[in-house]
C-alpha cells in the first residue's frame, strides 16, 4: 500500500500523526508546504493525503485542486481550524473526502484516515476493473473453456453453434468470435429468428423485390446483403419456421439465395454463426428441425454455462454492472457489501447475465444508498413474504427501472413499521409542540427543529458506527450538509 502523505506547516502537526499512524502500522510521508507535494507528485502518489488549509506559499484549497486534477480518486482529508470551517466545507465541492477539525481527537483522526484508506483501495479496485474490463468476463473454468475455444477459432471463418440459456451471453460470444476472426473488418447483423412474425421472416433474411407482395413499395436488401463480406448471427435458430429452414440449408449449401419475389440468383459470402436454448438434437428427434441443417450448422458448437454454474463471477459481474448502470444513468457506481454479495450468489438466475445486469440498474436506481446491503435487495432474492407487486415498471426522476426478474412487474416491500408507530411520534410530537406553545416558549421551531434534525443524525451515525459520509447517504442529504449540521448542533462535543 502506499504511504499516507501529511501536509502542514507546523511540525508539532506533523509528529503527533506520524506516531499515530505509524503505530497502526501506516507507512507515511510529511510535507511542510504545498510546493514540496507537487514536486513530490512527479515520481511518487499517497494512498491518502491529510492536508492543512492555511500553508506558506499556497492553500491547502489551492493544493486539493492541483492534486485532485492529477489523482482525482485520491482521497483528501482537509485540517482545518474552527474559524476556517466554511473554508473546509467549501472544499468539499473541490472533491475532499471529509474535514479534519482542530484541535483534533488523535484516535477520531487516525480513524478518519483509516475510512479513507478503506475507500481507496475500493477506488483501486474499481479503476482497475474498469481500465482492464474486456469485452467478456469470467473466471470461471466453463467461462476459460470458452476463451480458450474463441483463442482458437480467432483465426477461422468456421460455421459455430451457440448453445446456453436465454440470458447467458450468447450474442457476446458471437461478436466475440466475429470481432477475433478474419472478418472483423465486415460487419456483424444479428436477427433474432424467434421475434420476428413468420411472414417477415424471410423478407427479414433474404429481401425482396419491389412489389414482391402487399406493402413491398421499395426493394429491400435482407441480413445476408447486409452481413456480406462479415458475419450473419442467427438468434434462436431453433425457432425457425421448418419451410424457411430449407431456404437457409440452401444458402449454407452453396452461396446463393433468391430474394422474395426475385428472379436472379445472389451471391452470399457469409459467415453463419447460430444460437439456441433450445435442445436441437431433440427438435430433430420431433422432426421440427431439420437434421441436415443441424449438421450444417453444428460444425463447431459451443456451449455457454448458465451463471448458477459459474458462481464465482457473479460478485466481479455485479461490480462491473453497478459501474456500466452508473455510467449511464450519469451518477456515482454504487458499492455492494460482501453480505449482500453472498445473496446472490446463493441465487439461481434462472435469466442468467442478462437477469443480473437489470439487478444492477435496479439497484443504481432504487437502492437508498451508496451502499448496497442485503436488505437492499429485490424481495424475490431476499425470499420475503407480504410483498405488495406493481404491474408498472417503478420509476425515479425520470428513469424507467425494470425488475431484475424475468417477470414484468416490480416487486416492493410493505413498509415494515407498523402504521401506529408513525401515529405515535408524531403524537409526541404534536404533544410537545402545544406545551411550548401554550407556555409561551420561545422560537417554538428552531427548537423543535433542532432535536429533529439531532436525532436523525446521531441515529443516522449509530446505523453507520460514526461514518458520516454513509450516515449523509443514507438520510439523502449532502456531506457538506450533514458536516455543516454536527457543528451547528454541537454534535462533536
Amino acid at each position: 500500500m502506499k504511504p499516507i502523505w501529511i501536509v502542514d506547516d507546523d511540525h508539532s502537526i506533523r509528529f503527533v500523526l506520524e506516531k499515530a499512524l505509524a503505530r497502526e502500522q501506516f507507512a507515511v510521508r510529511s510535507f511542510a508546504s504545498a510546493r514540496e507535494v507537487l514536486s513530490a507528485l512527479d515520481d511518487d502518489e499517497p494512498q491518502v493525503m491529510v492536508s492543512d488549509i492555511r500553508m506558506p506559499g499556497g492553500s491547502g484549497i489551492d493544493l486539493l485542486g492541483k492534486v485532485k486534477a492529477k489523482l482525482p480518486g485520491l482521497p483528501v482529508i482537509i485540517m482545518t481550524a474552527y474559524s476556517d470551517l466554511d473554508s473546509a466545507v467549501s472544499a468539499f465541492q473541490g472533491g475532499a473526502f471529509e474535514y479534519l477539525p482542530k484541535p483534533f481527537d488523535v484516535p477520531k483522526a487516525v480513524e478518519l484516515i483509516r475510512r479513507a484508506v478503506d475507500e481507496s483501495l475500493r477506488e483501486e479496485v474499481r479503476d482497475t476493473g474498469a481500465s482492464a474490463m474486456p469485452e467478456m468476463l469470467g473466471q470461471a473454468p466453463a467461462m476459460q473453456d470458452v476463451f480458450r475455444a474463441i483463442g482458437r477459432l480467432s483465426q477461422s471463418t468456421v460455421t459455430v453453434m451457440i448453445t446456453g440459456e436465454s440470458g447467458s451471453g450468447k450474442e457476446l460470444v458471437a461478436r466475440a468470435l466475429h470481432k477475433h476472426s478474419p472478418r472483423a473488418g465486415g460487419p456483424f447483423v444479428a436477427i433474432n429468428t424467434a421475434a420476428i412474425p413468420k411472414d417477415l421472416l424471410e423478407s427479414e433474411l433474404f429481401g425482396h423485390e419491389r412489389g414482391a407482395f402487399t406493402g413491398a413499395q421499395t426493394m429491400r436488401r435482407g441480413r445476408f446483403e447486409q452481413a456480406d463480406g462479415g458475419t450473419l448471427f442467427l438468434d434462436e435458430i431453433g425457432d425457425m419456421p421448418f419451410d424457411l429452414q430449407t431456404r437457409l440449408l440452401r444458402v449454407l449449401s452453396d452461396g446463393q439465395f433468391y430474394r422474395v419475389g426475385g428472379h436472379q440468383p445472389l451471391k452470399s459470402n457469409v459467415r453463419v454463426i447460430a444460437a439456441t436454448h433450445q435442445n436441437l438434437e431433440e427438435r430433430v428427434r420431433a422432426g421440427s428441425f431439420r437434421e441436415d441443417l443441424f449438421h450444417r450448422l453444428n460444425v463447431i458448437r459451443l456451449r455457454l454455462p448458465a451463471l448458477r454454474e459459474r458462481r464465482e463471477d457473479i460478485a466481479m459481474l455485479t461490480r462491473f454492472f453497478l459501474q456500466k448502470s452508473a455510467k449511464e444513468l450519469g451518477v456515482d457506481a454504487k458499492r455492494i457489501t460482501d453480505e449482500a454479495l453472498q445473496r446472490l450468489m446463493a441465487f439461481d438466475f434462472p435469466g442468467n447475465v442478462r437477469q443480473l445486469e437489470n439487478l444492477c440498474h435496479w439497484l443504481t436506481v432504487m437502492a437508498p444508498s451508496q451502499v448496497v446491503e442485503a436488505k437492499d435487495l429485490p424481495p424475490e432474492l431476499l425470499g420475503r413474504e407480504g410483498i405488495a407487486t406493481r404491474q408498472a415498471p417503478v420509476e425515479t426522476d425520470g428513469v424507467a427501472a425494470p425488475p431484475p426478474a424475468a417477470a414484468a412487474s416490480v416487486a416492493v416491500p410493505l413498509p415494515s413499521v407498523p402504521p401506529t408507530a408513525a401515529t405515535t411520534w408524531l403524537g409526541d410530537l404534536q404533544r410537545e409542540a402545544r406545551s411550548l406553545l401554550d407556555a409561551g416558549a420561545p422560537d417554538v421551531w428552531d427548537a423543535l427543529s433542532r432535536k429533529f434534525e439531532a436525532q436523525l443524525i446521531q441515529t443516522a451515525l449509530e446505523v453507520t458506527r460514526g461514518r458520516r459520509i454513509e450516515a449523509a447517504q443514507k438520510l439523502g442529504i449532502g456531506r457538506n450538509t450533514i458536516t455543516r449540521k454536527i457543528q451547528e448542533l454541537g454534535l462533536d462535543d
